[in-house]
C-alpha cells in the first residue's frame, strides 16, 4: 500500500487526567525519527509512546506534541488544615515577637503541603495518553494512504510514458541499424585504398556490437513491471522503489551512451525526465 511521508493530523480526549490534544506532523526521512514534546508528568511514559508509534508507521520525520489543555485535577484540591492550623500559630507567635510582621494568605497556600490533590494512577495517565495517541495516529495513517493514492496513480502514469518510450525505441531499432550499414557503407567507399572482402560485414557487426540496446530495453521493460508490482504490495515500499529509481537511471544512462541516432538520443533524455519525476515523488513514499 503506498503511503505518503508527509501528513498532519491531530485529536483529543478528556478523561481523569484532564484533557488532552495530541498534534502529529510528518515529513519524508530515510528512518523513522521520532521527536516527542510531553507534559512533565507524562515523559515517564515516552519510551513506550515510541514503541506503540513504530508499530504504525515505519519512515519519516514525526514530531509529536501532546499538551494539556485543562486539567480536572484542579476539581480535586483540598487544603491540609493541620498544616494551616500550625502556620498560623506559628505565624501569630513571629507578629508578637516582630510587629512589623505581616503575611499573606495567598502566601500560606503556597508553603509545600498545604495545598493537596488527588494523585492519579499511572495506569489511567498511560490509557488516557495513549487512546489521544491511536486516534491521532489513525488520522495520520488515513491522510497518509489518501495522498498515497495520489502518488500511485502519478507514478502509474510515469510508467506508462516510460513503456511508451521502450516501445517507440525498439521500432526504431532496425531503421538505426540499417541507417548504421548505409553510413559505413558510404565510408568505405570513399576510401582510396580497395576493401578486404568481408571487412564490410566485420565492421558492422562491430558497431552494432557497440550501440546494441536490447539488453538495455528489456530490462527497462522488466523494472516497469517490477515497479507496477511493488505498487500493489500491502506494505512500506518507498525503500524498494528507491532503489527501482536507481536501477532505471542506469539502463537509461547506458541508453543514451550507446546511441547514435537523433530519436534514441531525444529518447534516453525523455526517459531521465521521467525517471526524476517518479524519484522525486518516490522521496515521499513509506
Amino acid at each position: 500500500m503506498i503511503r505518503s511521508m508527509t501528513a498532519y493530523a491531530s485529536a483529543e480526549t478528556t478523561g481523569p487526567a484532564g484533557t488532552l490534544s495530541c498534534e502529529l506532523r510528518t515529513v519524508n526521512h530515510r528512518y523513522l525519527e521520532l521527536s516527542p514534546r510531553l507534559p512533565d508528568d507524562l515523559r515517564s511514559f515516552e519510551s513506550l509512546l515510541r514503541e506503540r508509534i513504530a508499530t504504525k508507521l515505519s519512515r519519516g520525520k514525526l514530531d509529536i506534541t501532546v499538551r494539556r489543555t485543562s486539567d480536572s485535577r484542579t476539581d480535586s484540591l483540598q487544603v491540609n488544615n493541620a498544616l494551616l492550623a500550625r502556620l498560623s500559630e506559628l505565624n501569630l507567635d513571629m507578629a508578637a515577637r516582630f510587629p512589623g510582621l505581616h503575611v499573606e494568605f495567598t502566601e500560606l497556600l503556597r508553603f509545600p503541603g498545604v495545598l493537596q490533590q488527588n494523585a492519579i494512577d499511572p495506569e489511567s495517565q498511560q490509557a488516557a495518553l495513549f487512546d489521544v495517541l491511536d486516534r491521532a495516529l489513525d488520522a495520520l495513517t488515513a491522510t497518509r494512504e489518501r495522498e498515497g493514492e495520489k502518488l500511485g496513480e502519478i507514478l502509474r502514469d510515469k510508467l506508462d510514458s516510460i513503456e511508451r518510450v521502450v516501445a517507440d525505441v525498439r521500432g526504431w531499432m532496425p531503421q538505426i541499424r540499417a541507417a548504421l550499414r548505409t553510413r559505413l557503407e558510404t565510408r568505405l567507399a570513399d576510401l582510396k585504398q580497395p576493401v578486404e572482402p568481408g571487412r564490410l560485414e566485420q565492421e558492422l557487426v562491430l558497431q552494432i556490437t557497440r550501440t546494441d540496446v536490447d539488453e538495455e530495453l528489456d530490462r527497462l521493460s522488466t523494472h516497469i513491471g517490477e515497479t507496477r508490482r511493488v505498487l500493489g504490495l500491502q506494505e512500506p515500499v518507498g525503500r524498494r522503489l528507491d532503489f527501482l529509481m536507481q536501477e532505471f537511471n542506469r539502463e537509461a544512462n547506458t541508453l543514451g551512451s550507446k546511441s547514435v541516432d537523433a530519436r534514441s538520443t531525444n529518447a534516453a533524455v525523455e526517459l531521465k525526465v521521467l525517471i526524476e519525476q517518479m524519484r522525486e515523488q518516490v522521496q515521499n513514499i513509506e
